[in-house]
């Protein structure tokens, strides 16, 4: 891991960072010292690490929990190279929709291969960043929405540090395999008239949660409106399971 710069504002430090040639961002206290609850937060489609509501909830973590925040850009997106492969699909499944495909499916399998890149990128961004020693070995949770639910159920199933997720605005036709995996408390959000991600499909991804603790968020809007008030939810839930 290799820190690149270092910024700090309204007593959080910012820390941008080098994993080989995986681009990442830390946020923790200023001043902090000492092993503290760490959450992985995973953008959205179209996204980067540092996008307006990732870096606004990750301040809110770092500033209001004394959590340590950690994102990375995901293959594709804020500052990784283009990835050939994954434009060449995302083209493919833009002109199929085009033609008359529904949009679900098409957007599954994408997350799906996505995924068995980022999962074992993650694990190491963990490693990496659980070694510092203004960070260390606490409860790990993950917040995660749209492609950061697509990429991040497959994570959470995978990675057995994680204590308690967040997740929503995704479906199952491509995890629900890995979500019967997932034990963890679990926190999940549906936007009802979801023009992207079919209600049925999100309600049978919450379903399929082997979780004893799981609690459904449903609100009115479509995929992009979800309501600034489960961000607060957020806050209480991991302050809750990640002491």
């Amino acid at each position: 891991m290799r820190f690149t710069s270092e910024t700090s504002s309204d007593g959080v430090r910012e820390q941008l960072f080098l994993l080989d040639d995986i681009p990442g961002v830390l946020w923790t206290p200023e001043g902090a010292a000492g092993t503290r609850p760490l959450i992985l937060m995973g953008h959205g489609g179209g996204q980067h690490k540092k996008t307006t509501g990732i870096q606004a909830l990750g301040h809110r973590f770092a500033a209001e929990c004394d959590f340590a925040v950690v994102a990375v850009d995901v293959p594709g997106h804020g500052d990784r190279p283009r990835h050939e492969e994954y434009n060449r699909i995302a083209m493919e499944n833009q002109a199929r929709v085009e033609a008359g495909e529904e949009l679900a499916p098409l957007i599954a399998g994408f997350q799906a291969l996505v995924a068995r890149q980022t999962v074992p990128e993650w694990r190491a961004v963990l490693d990496a960043v659980q070694a510092l020693e203004h960070v260390g070995t606490g409860p790990v949770g993950y917040w995660g929405v749209s492609l950061g639910c697509g990429l991040g159920v497959p994570f959470v199933a995978a990675e057995p540090r994680i204590r308690a997720a967040v997740l929503g605005l995704g479906g199952a036709l491509a995890s629900a395999e890995e979500a019967a995996r997932i034990t963890i408390p679990v926190e999940f959000l549906v936007q009802w008239d979801d023009e992207r991600v079919p209600r049925s499909a999100s309600l049978a991804l919450f379903d399929a949660f082997a979780s004893a603790e799981k609690t459904l968020h449903a609100n009115p809007g479509r995929h992009g409106e979800l309501p600034a008030f489960e961000l607060d939810s957020a806050l209480r839930f991991f302050a809750r399971h990640l002491p």
